[in-house]
């Protein structure tokens, strides 16, 4: 069956104006989402990744600034396909059109987006009734239904509670709901587990992956943890610096990365059998985006960097048809090399782990 691309992001660059100058925090990147399927973003603090999700919902801050790019949409109007090029529309157009009704985000501290003076079914019901004009008792019918299918028992005295009578696990589950109202064509989670506890994370992310099977809607993924990715994520883009630096499949990033900020991330992953009593962390700090990057951003962090990279940005290199890294390790002019023998042994371990699951 062919694949029916709904999102499709190209050149995207943004700048934000600031009180110590301008900060360029996307740096031309291209990204590909399809229905049904699930993306992560994986990358630093810093690194765009939230930027990227929210100009794909229309909601860049006041002072940002789009220097380049286009984010195109396609969706069903009415029963006809449409397709917009969110960061050309009105932002009052993309709230009628867009935002709740077919692109719902998930943030990660549910407190910061639930009201604590509206109750847990006003804030269900009420995308329901100003998108669709559903009367308010279909409406709360349907918050119950959401409520039980994110599995908050009780849900008809649940949606007469406050955020704050319930617990952190609770909230997250609410948000999910609210995300779920208007049933969206896609689901952007950014970091929606950071502020829980490992069973809870564990059980929201299956929740998520639950609904996505139910309802064939389309994830995307913001995090730095790659233990979230592995349990979900079909395909992976690596972020550095505002810039896409690796993408592929989940099996093309976890056993065959070939960016060596790929490798960081996946060494400072913890894992039960490493030997060394500290993580991995990846040497240096990431670039200061006000100023103007010379050749590879990772290029100073980088142990393996060529001349090259201190005057020259690596373009993508293409792997396999789904499998691109920029790094210019990939040129064949380049000295050849085998990946550092620690990523090696950490990735015949996870096929072991894997292996072993399986059976």
């Amino acid at each position: 069956m062919a694949r029916e691309k709904i999102m499709e992001v190209r050149d995207l660059s943004i700048s934000f104006k600031t009180t110590s100058g301008i900060l360029n925090a996307i740096r031309g990147v291209d990204m590909d989402l399809y229905r049904g399927e699930t993306v992560a973003i994986v990358g630093e603090s810093g690194s765009g990744k939230s930027v990227t999700a929210k100009a794909m919902m229309g909601i860049l801050a006041s002072n940002a600034i789009v220097n380049s790019g286009s984010v195109k949409f396609t969706y069903d109007n009415k029963g006809v396909s449409k397709t917009v090029d969110i960061l050309k529309m009105k932002k009052s157009d993309i709230r009628r059109e867009i935002n709740g009704q077919h692109i719902a985000m998930v943030f990660q501290d549910p407190m910061t987006s639930l009201d604590p003076t509206m109750t847990i079914g006003k804030q269900i019901t009420e995308s329901m009734i100003w998108h669709y004009k559903t009367p308010k008792k279909e409406a709360e019918e349907k918050a119950i239904e959401l409520l039980s299918l994110v599995g908050i028992t009780e849900p008809e005295k649940r949606i007469k509670n406050y955020p704050h009578q319930l617990s952190g696990g609770m909230r997250q589950r609410v948000v999910i709901a609210i995300a779920m109202a208007c049933d969206p064509d896609l689901l952007i989670c950014d970091e929606p587990t950071t502020a829980l506890d490992v069973t809870i994370q564990a059980r929201i992310l299956e929740l998520i992956k639950d609904i996505q099977y139910k309802k064939n809607i389309s994830v995307i993924y913001i995090t730095h943890d790659l233990g979230v990715v592995a349990k979900v994520a079909d395909y992976v883009d690596v972020m550095y610096a505002g810039k896409l630096v690796e993408k592929g499949t989940i099996d093309e990033i976890f056993y065959e990365p070939h960016h060596p900020y790929t490798w960081g991330l996946l060494s400072a992953m913890p894992d039960l059998d490493t030997r060394d009593e500290r993580l991995y962390t990846i040497p240096g700090s990431p670039p200061n985006m006000m100023k103007p990057i010379p050749g590879d951003a990772f290029a100073p962090r980088n142990q393996y960097a060529l001349n090259i990279d201190n005057r020259l940005d690596p373009p993508m290199f293409k792997l396999t048809d789904t499998h691109y890294a920029a790094t210019w390790l990939l040129d064949e002019r380049a000295p050849k090399f085998d990946m550092p023998p620690e990523i090696a042994a950490r990735i015949a371990r996870m096929k072991k782990e894997e292996n072993h699951d399986d059976q």
